[in-house]
């Protein structure tokens, strides 16, 4: 059942032919976008009409650019490559149409590069672009999702999850139009931004890139963000490029999978996965990327499958019932998952309608195969005029062939500092929960102690998409001139009123009160994703329950201060805390949370539900059943007089089906994109049988055998091992042996995704251990021989139990092993239940 919350852009019947609805300009509020209080269900794809209007000049000129254009060089503006895998050079020999730099890359692989460094190798490449034939310049585009987050000094404001608590449209323009600035400072054209996710499941790892589960949110902060970062002056922006993202429900897929099935019906992929493009596109957003999920739900009829090769989503709805004229570009390596496809390789993809094709390391490879494809009429030359014309139209209008090299833009280092707007968005986002006995605001002559492991943790405080795609490997000397909340609380209430103590070991007596900043930890994409973990934070991040359990019930008020990407189940923290603020991920600025704290003014309210229970998901306003602990949109105020009651901290363990002696039904995942707790990955040889951890950046290294990241279906998924004589590769739970017999008597195997780089030159074996000497191993080297191409290897459980491993106290159910040299990457290891019946099952 649809719900009527949805909108922004103002949605007018049409009485012409199509009988469609249109979209139009937003209805205002303050001069911004009006979140609306209701929106009409539509009973198909509205026409949306762009804020940025054709220009019959502009057309005209790219129709006698395309004409005069050769297929190497349609191709080439097709194309966008990885900073780091690319020269300058590059750009002028393959004319490429845009570059790319993702989360963690910097110029000379300089993680404090300067802005003078940034703007060297913009000029660099738009110097080799404009030296072509063509003269077509490049364009480059970052992922600057919460201000330039890949820049060391830029301000960084708070996630999108934070920007939505404080329903404030406006806040959002001006936010974005910060943004757009400091990228011009450091020469980028476009940024991958916004991200319109309505998220239904906080399980999942991107939860904090949507701005709420409310669509209405989404609409009219989608039509603010575009408007913010472009800055349209008619046909040409003002600004930089904005993305609409990920095209299109990547915020509704089962159990909050990252890249997984959204199972919507039609209806609601119009009424509530849609919104956020009405708005963006109302408001002129110039360039889509698809999302990586699939739409499929064959009780449905619905069988699109991954977005990526989806001719109806992306030819037939975005480009023509919704009448999108920009670009669209695909995801990082997206092609690849479509089936047939690889990274370097997919002809469906292109004629489904993508324009422009990321490919951060392949690019030599899909130059080649879409020249070939092109030539063989796979993919049709009409096709690729089209593309081209979409890019040379978005370029002309971006004001890229007026400009000169990025350093001589408009733009300078100063644009990178935002800080008080962005103290501003924190004071805004922050959710005052709970405040028995008034203890909020703290007042000016206040005297505190501090504790937890996010109250002077920079890196906790911005979390992912933070200088490195993860957000990790950060410290605070990665931030000059930004402030922790400790700093902030330092500086209003003065340093001899401040002791701080991470870990709580300081006796709260003779103190106003204690804050404790608790949360969780920076994570990105489906490395955040949770799963049959569910959304208990005590399970989730035992330390903060340590800390807390210190300091409460001894005569001082304690001050919870959570930063988190997605609201979790915290009760037993509620109960330990007489006022709970949600701090989100605020950025840069956490003296935005230190001027509430100390001064009060809390504004903010819950744009996602926050649930009553670890296993209360999906969990959305205007379902049914709807039992938050705290609803859609509330927040306190520090002159309430509300008291939060104690509240039960019993709650069942989420069903991960591996329990209860019972058959296991669900997968038991060892290693996707990272370690899954329990488990930790390890490398073993001669040098150190004991075991060597891969670090939290996927590398590790001993004399014979070494580690590091790679891509085998998405983005850092894999661990690519390197064996130069004898060594091991493995996951283990350090703490000991776990029950798996659930696992045999479901007929289960241990399957991984693998890339062999290098065959094995000797024997390779497949182990499980119950603590060594305990292990059975198979002989696994001809699974090995293949080279290049992905494989899913599956190894019955059985033949493990056969070999004599004792099922109820495995420990490490992961272990590959060789004494000659080989080389291979290896992603997403899980016991599969029911895997051993596949037909592509090893034999034992």
């Amino acid at each position: 059942m649809l719900v009527g919350v949805v909108g922004a852009a103002l949605v007018v019947p049409l009485a012409g032919a199509s009988g469609r609805p249109v979209v139009g300009p937003a209805r205002s509020d303050h001069g911004c976008a009006r979140i609306e209080d209701r929106l009409p269900v539509l009973a198909d794809w509205p026409l949306v009409r762009s804020d940025v209007p054709r220009s019959p000049v502009d057309e005209s000129r790219v129709r006698r650019m395309v004409a005069g254009m050769s297929l190497a060089e349609k191709i080439g503006q097709m194309t966008q490559p990885e900073i780091t895998s690319i020269t300058p050079e590059d750009v002028r020999v393959y004319g490429f149409g845009s570059v790319l730099n993702g989360g963690g890359a910097w110029p000379n692989k300089d993680k404090h590069a300067p802005v003078g460094d940034w703007l060297a190798l913009a000029d660099a490449y738009w110097q080799a672009s404009v030296s072509t034939r063509a003269k077509i310049p490049v364009i480059w585009g970052i992922d600057a999702v919460h201000g330039n987050n890949n820049i060391y000094g830029a301000t960084l404001f708070p996630h999108n999850i934070g920007l939505g608590a404080a329903h404030d449209p406006c806040l959002v323009r001006d936010v974005s139009a910060a943004t757009a600035k400091q990228l011009r400072a450091t020469g980028q054209d476009w940024a991958f931004a916004p991200t319109l996710a309505v998220v239904r499941d906080d399980r999942w790892g991107r939860t904090y890139e949507g701005y709420s589960e409310d669509p209405r949110i989404t609409r009219a902060y989608g039509y603010e963000a575009v408007k913010g970062l472009q800055g349209n002056r008619g046909p040409r922006l003002n600004g930089v490029l904005a993305t609409a993202k990920h095209f299109i429900g990547d915020g509704g897929t089962t159990g909050g999978v990252d890249q997984g099935v959204n199972a919507s019906s039609p209806a609601e992929m119009i009424n509530l996965h849609g919104q956020g493009y009405y708005g963006a596109l109302a408001a002129g957003a110039q360039t889509v990327m698809v999302s990586f999920n699939s739409w499929t739900n064959p009780d449905l009829g619905v069988a699109e499958g991954k977005l990526h090769g989806s001719d109806l989503a992306l030819n037939g709805i975005l480009k023509g019932k919704m009448g999108f004229d920009g670009l669209v570009v695909s995801d990082w390596n997206g092609i690849g998952q479509v089936p047939g496809c690889t990274n370097s390789s997919c002809a469906k993809a292109i004629n489904a309608g993508i324009d422009i094709v990321m490919v951060p390391q392949d690019w030599k490879a899909f130059i080649a195969n879409t020249t070939a494809q092109v030539q063989s009429g796979e993919i049709p030359v009409a096709r690729i005029d089209d593309a081209v014309t979409r890019i040379l139209r978005v370029k002309l209008r971006s004001g890229v062939f007026d400009q000169p090299k990025p350093s001589a833009r408009r733009g300078a280092a100063e644009s990178l500092e935002a800080k008080a707007l962005a103290r501003k968005a924190v004071r805004e986002s922050a959710v005052l929960l709970k405040n028995n006995g008034r203890v909020l605001p703290l007042g000016s002559r206040a005297k505190v102690l501090v504790v937890g492991k996010s109250a002077d943790s920079m890196q906790n405080q911005t979390g992912g998409w933070t200088l490195t795609w993860q957000g990790t490997g950060n410290t605070n000397a990665d931030f000059p001139g930004g402030t922790t909340v400790l700093a902030g609380l330092r500086q209003a209430l003065g340093a001899a009123n401040v002791t701080f103590s991470e870990t709580g070991d300081v006796d709260p007596a003779g103190f106003d009160a204690v804050v404790a900043v608790l949360g969780e930890t920076p994570y990105a994409e489906g490395n955040g994703d949770l799963g049959r973990r569910g959304l208990d934070a005590s399970r989730l991040h035992p330390e903060d329950l340590r800390v807390l359990d210190k300091v409460a019930g001894r005569g001082t008020p304690v001050v919870s201060v959570y930063l988190s990407g997605r609201p979790l189940s915290t009760n037993r923290e509620l109960n330990r805390s007489d006022a709970f603020v949600a701090g989100w991920l605020p950025g840069t600025e956490g003296g935005g949370i230190a001027d509430v704290l100390v001064r009060g003014g809390f504004t903010g309210k819950l744009s996602y539900s926050w649930p009553r229970t670890p296993c209360q998901t999906p969990l959305n306003v205007g379902a049914a059943g709807y039992d938050p602990l705290f609803a859609y949109g509330y927040g306190l105020s520090e002159r309430q007089r509300v008291t939060v009651p104690q509240l039960p901290e019993s709650a069942p363990e989420c069903d991960d089906g591996g329990g209860g002696g019972g058959p296991a039904t669900e997968d038991l995942e060892v290693f996707n994109r990272q370690d899954i707790a329990p488990y930790r990955s390890f490398i073993g040889g001669p040098e150190n049988w004991g075991g060597t951890e891969i670090g939290p950046d996927g590398t590790a290294a001993q004399a014979t055998i070494s580690v590091v990241p790679a891509d085998v279906n998405v983005q850092q998924d894999a661990l690519r091992a390197t064996w130069s004589g004898t060594g091991q590769l493995y996951l283990q739970d350090p703490s000991g042996g776990s029950d798996l017999r659930p696992y045999l008597s479901a007929d289960a195997a241990l399957e991984f995704d693998v890339v062999v780089h290098q065959p094995p030159a000797g024997r390779v074996v497949v182990s499980a251990h119950c603590v060594y000497p305990c292990f059975a191993e198979v002989e696994a080297t001809g699974l090995f021989q293949g080279v290049g191409a992905k494989s899913t290897v599956k190894i019955p459980v059985s033949c493990f139990d056969q070999g004599g491993l004792d099922l109820a106290n495995v420990n490490t159910p992961f272990l590959v092993y060789t004494e000659s040299p080989f080389e291979a990457s290896f992603a997403n290891v899980r016991w599969v239940p029911g895997g051993a019946r596949d037909p592509d099952a090893a034999p034992c």
